[in-house]
């Protein structure tokens, strides 16, 4: 993200609180890659919801501090009333989807707040206290294709067909299981390329075919090459960010997303 990025585990199971300072240059501000997760944010005096991205999104540098709740894959939905394909590669102000004077009034209590990460975090935290339990099919589907299990084989893991799992994807996580399938397995890749293993052998551990599927699918998701991923920098020489995600699991067997 940038310069002074902070991060902690969240009291919301599965989720993550971070922060970063105000006054950041664009050059100190780090794109932030598809991962999964919808982030809930405050900064500026509002709150927005960051949904679902397919592609890298390049926050402006500069102005006010940021603070951010980050959902576990799947999650977001059934805590903010809005299905996860609408807001898919958007930044969309909380006012847009809920009632004005409710929004008006969190803003308050944040911006009276002092520690606006702490106080998100407890929004977080109400609104999954008044949400229906998470479903366990999603964190099923999101546990699997994780592990690098293919898509039919996660479909049949659960028990549901193709279409269906694909319908309630959109809802779930703003995109079908393929595209998650893909993402999950570029950040697998990285994380195990960040800690020093070969681009070939962190391609097949991921669940590339080869060197060469991953760098495609680093070109195609990051818009940089796997070589200056590792380097810090994009072709344009802004910072790529480090994973927001776990350590990965090695995937095996006839499980592996192709």
């Amino acid at each position: 993200m940038s310069a002074g990025y902070r991060e902690r585990p969240s009291r919301l199971p599965g989720a993550a609180v971070w922060a970063v300072p105000p006054g950041r240059a664009a050059h100190e501000v780090r794109p932030v890659l598809p991962d999964g997760c919808m982030d809930l944010l405050w900064g500026g005096g509002r709150l927005i919801v960051a949904g679902p991205d397919t592609r890298v999104y390049d926050p402006e540098g500069g102005g006010a501090a940021w603070a951010g709740v980050r959902f576990a894959p799947g999650d977001a939905p059934a805590l903010l009333g809005v299905p996860a394909h609408v807001l898919r590669d958007r930044r969309v102000a909380l006012a847009d989807l809920w009632p004005a004077r409710r929004v008006a009034g969190l803003a308050a209590r944040l911006d009276a707040a002092a520690d606006a990460a702490t106080a998100l975090e407890d929004l977080a935290l109400r609104l999954a206290a008044d949400a229906p339990r998470p479903d366990p099919l999603v964190r099923a589907v999101t546990a699997r294709l994780d592990a690098g299990w293919s898509v039919a084989a996660t479909a049949a893991w659960v028990g549901i067909g193709a279409r269906q799992l694909h319908r309630r994807s959109l809802d779930a996580f703003g995109y079908g299981p393929k595209t998650l399938a893909r993402i999950l397995r570029l950040q697998r890749a990285l994380a195990l390329v960040r800690d020093g293993v070969p681009y070939a052998r962190a391609a097949l551990l991921a669940g590339c075919t080869d060197q060469a599927h991953l760098s495609r699918e680093v070109r195609a998701l990051t818009g940089t090459t796997l070589t200056a991923h590792t380097a810090g920098r994009r072709d344009d020489g802004r910072r790529v960010p480090r994973s927001r995600r776990p350590a990965p699991r090695t995937p095996g067997g006839p499980h592996q997303a192709g």
